[in-house]
């Protein structure tokens, strides 16, 4: 048996078990959400904000919470990395999808759940040594609407970006909205400063409310930094910009040294980097 395990509604299997039947509803219709969250040993790094952003997207999808969920959801993680013996930096992705029944109508609000893990490289958040050199992706647009702001089991703008910069050769683009304005990358949401003050599209554009996008915003507020985190940012303003930067919940800040013929600094990235491994790794 494969000692690699994951978690699925409480229970273990090794991860080549067939869990799903062809009616499941995450693969027929992406009637899903999911987080992926990082941890350092057990430590779970910003924990609570994860949980209750999927709680509010389950809320929007009428998905039924069950009783006591953010404990049980702690433990399992807790559990599945004690499983593996995954003690340093590991990613956990953390899937929730209606129940099977029912044709585009759900028969049943009822959920079920998934826990996967993986290794990462690094136990603690880092700074790339070379910067990113990223472009933009503008053949499909990613519509602002109630459920832009959550990870929802349709990934199609995300594949189709990411596609289109594997062909690029860039490490990651930017996707705009339907008014043309920037709202987020591939995987991560985007970060701009100008004289010193920093910039970042809003969630009514259609970002991703980030969880790590709300802990730098939070940790520049505390450092004195002007933040607009309701901005509306146009792809030729990045040419103005004197730094670039992308961020997500699995590596923290991801500085960008090149967009088109541009180049940028990253003394802010490393700057705000710093705080945050102080503030998420306070206890480890």
């Amino acid at each position: 048996m494969n000692s690699h395990q994951l978690c699925y509604n409480g229970e273990f299997y090794s991860d080549n078990t067939a869990l799903f039947s062809a009616d499941n509803r995450a693969f027929r219709y992406g009637d899903s959400l999911f987080e992926t969250l990082h941890t350092n040993g057990t430590q779970i790094q910003f924990f609570n904000e994860h949980i209750e952003r999927l709680q509010l997207g389950m809320k929007q999808l009428s998905m039924e919470i069950p009783e006591n969920f953010h404990e049980t959801i702690e433990k399992n993680i807790t559990k599945l990395i004690t499983k593996n013996k995954s003690f340093l930096g590991t990613r956990i992705r953390l899937s929730v999808f209606r129940n099977s029944g029912g044709l585009y109508t759900p028969i049943t609000n009822s959920i079920s759940y998934l826990i996967e893990s993986s290794k990462l490289d690094e136990p603690k958040y880092f700074l790339n040594k070379k910067g990113l050199k990223i472009g933009l992706f503008d053949s499909y647009k990613k519509t602002s609407n109630s459920l832009s702001a959550f990870k929802t089991g349709n990934s199609l703008p995300f594949i189709l970006a990411g596609l289109h910069k594997e062909e690029m050769k860039w490490d990651d683009c930017l996707l705009i909205n339907e008014r043309q304005n920037l709202v987020e990358s591939v995987s991560s949401n985007l970060f701009v400063v100008k004289d010193g003050v920093l910039f970042t599209p809003s969630v009514e554009s259609g970002a991703v409310n980030g969880i790590m996008r709300e802990q730098i915003i939070q940790i520049a507020l505390s450092l004195g930094i002007t933040v607009y985190d309701d901005c509306i940012i146009k792809p030729e303003q990045l040419e103005e910009a004197d730094e670039i930067f992308l961020s997500n919940a699995i590596v923290g800040i991801r500085w960008v040294v090149a967009y088109e013929e541009r180049r940028y600094f990253n003394r802010s990235a490393k700057t705000l980097i710093e705080e945050l491994n102080k503030k998420a790794f306070a206890e480890s």
